[in-house]
């Protein structure tokens, strides 16, 4: 179903945003085919001229509403017209492409938008929207005078690769880009390695390999260390992989740019494996890491089947949010119970996770634990007096709650319940996370590289890209980064699975599950700003 929507934004006022969150800003001047039809303001005023780049960004936190039209709301993401205002503009080389000859349109209209909210009441507001991703009938930049550079940072993903090679084939065969360099390493790659050549032949096969043949890094981020190795090396688009405090840095690199007034497009494509970012549907290489979290689960599920009272536990990965534990255990039909770091779990007692694997092992036989690696941390952490030790992310280190789980079942059924049990540990997390894409999120890569190439080179910039209600959309930055998605407790998915393994909640009331999810949400929100602006 298209989600897409054609507005017709007709007389257009403004509603402030709370400070914290830079979401969006007035609508665009009509002499910008980049932008809307409506003008709120004049970027090239002395005002707009003498405000810092942050002030100018968080004059960005308005919205448009339009009260005639059921308050739509457009959250916008920036434009180099926005600072530079006379640019000039070029034909899109599509008009020439055979491939794009038998479109029936060609172009996305500048005033299409996709909706964020899909389920809606009668009489309820239009609500939030962002502009569609796709090409534009005009450019901001001429083919031959591109110099485009790409970098991967933070850890590893299914799809990676293929997302280098679809922007390097797109920059080339849409446009007719043939500059592209690789930036090595991650954002220390700028100002302490030296670049490689990018082109259609360098990468033809990169995307059946898993990683990165960029390579990557965590930490390494100095904004204007890497802003000057942008202007010294005179790239004028960037492509920047990475999570959500890769994506922080790249707005960092936004601000600078624009602070220069240097005509630099920076995209970003965001990347984790954990499904954790907010806004878009799912991130790239998810539906691999769980495909692939199968087999583990399979192979735990057949050894524990194959002895008396065996118990099969399978760590996955899942720092703060249990997406790839919870859709794996769906998946799978074989997983007795799953745990996940917004759920907390107890061990003893009535109701407990001892009682119950008891239970489960007297109907069946065995019993097979699916657990998230942030799951039950605070447990672990109690148990060996740990200190809250962090990565060069700002992330902190976690504990192997899956080999902890084991021990302790192992010494309550061996110790306290008397019963002799098979313990089966596997841990799958750098197979999964290190494999190729596989068929659907070689696709999904493929549409993230070519939006974002056909968004900065119709000159939007500090953007990212991703789909929102199966529609691409360029997105500002600070949406995807001023939260993380999580598993919410209150919703149905949740629920399927407690359905699906019939297993206990741990969470005696209604009340229980919303002071959790609460806090949950509170947690998430203040490690987000406790999080260094770097590549994760």
């Amino acid at each position: 179903m298209d989600l897409s929507i054609a507005l017709p934004f007709p007389s257009i006022t403004t509603k402030p945003f709370p400070s914290h969150l830079l979401l969006s800003r007035p609508l665009f001047p009509s002499s910008s085919p980049g932008r809307s039809l409506l003008s709120t303001r004049n970027p090239s005023s002395s005002r707009h001229n003498h405000r810092t780049p942050r002030q100018r960004l968080r004059r960005r936190v308005s919205a448009a509403v339009d009260d005639d039209d059921g308050g739509f709301v457009l959250e916008d993401v920036p434009h180099l017209s926005d600072f530079l205002p006379n640019l000039p503009l070029y034909p899109n080389p599509l008009e020439k492409s055979q491939a794009y000859a038998i479109v029936k349109q060609t172009f996305v209209g500048q005033e299409d938008a996709v909706a964020q909210q899909v389920v809606v009441h009668k009489g309820s507001p239009r609500g939030v929207h962002f502009r569609r991703a796709g090409p534009r009938e005009k450019v901001y930049f001429k083919p031959d005078e591109v110099r485009a550079c790409v970098v991967t940072c933070g850890g590893l993903c299914p799809g990676i690769n293929t997302v280098i090679r679809e922007i390097v084939c797109g920059l080339n065969y849409m446009y007719g880009v043939d500059d592209i360099l690789g930036i090595v390493g991650g954002y220390r790659g700028f100002y302490s390695k030296n670049t490689v050549k990018l082109t259609p032949k360098v990468v033809n096969d990169i995307h059946k390999r898993g990683g990165t043949t960029l390579l990557t890094s965590r930490g390494g981020h100095d904004t204007v260390k890497i802003v000057d190795s942008i202007q010294d090396r005179g790239i004028n688009q960037v492509y920047i992989i990475g999570g959500d405090g890769t994506q922080k840095g790249a707005a960092l690199i936004h601000e600078e740019v624009e602070k220069r007034g240097m005509k630099v497009a920076v995209a970003g494509i965001p990347k984790t494996i954990d499904n954790d970012i907010a806004v878009i549907d799912k991130s790239f290489g998810f539906d691999t890491a769980v495909e692939e979290a199968q087999r583990a689960i399979n192979a735990a599920h057949v050894e524990v089947e194959c002895v008396e009272n065996g118990v099969g536990v399978v760590k996955l990965m899942g720092r703060y949010s249990g997406f790839i534990a919870m859709h794996a255990t769906l998946a799978s039909r074989d997983v007795d119970c799953c745990l996940i770091p917004e759920s907390p779990f107890y061990l003893e007692g009535q109701g407990g996770l001892f009682q119950f694997i008891e239970s489960r092992m007297k109907e069946n036989g065995h019993v097979v634990i699916v657990i998230a690696e942030g799951a039950g941390q605070e447990f672990v952490a109690q148990s060996i007096h740990d200190v809250n030790q962090k990565d060069a992310s700002g992330n902190r280190l976690l504990l192997d709650v899956g080999l902890w789980l084991s021990h302790k079942i192992k010494d309550h059924f061996t110790q306290v319940r008397e019963m002799d049990v098979n313990m089966k540990y596997i841990d799958p997390t750098y197979m999964i996370r290190a494999i190729p894409s596989n068929a659907s999120d070689n696709i999904y890569c493929t549409l993230l590289a070519q939006s974002a190439v056909h968004g900065a080179m119709a000159g939007y910039t500090g953007f990212t890209v991703g789909p929102v209600n199966g529609k691409h959309a360029y997105i500002p930055i600070a949406r995807v980064t001023e939260t993380q998605n999580t598993v919410r407790l209150t919703d149905r998915m949740w629920a399927r699975l407690l359905s699906s393994t019939n297993q206990p909640s741990f969470l005696n009331s209604c009340d229980d599950i919303l002071l959790q999810q609460e806090r949950v949400d509170r947690d998430m929100v203040d490690m987000i700003h406790k999080m260094k602006i770097t590549s994760t």
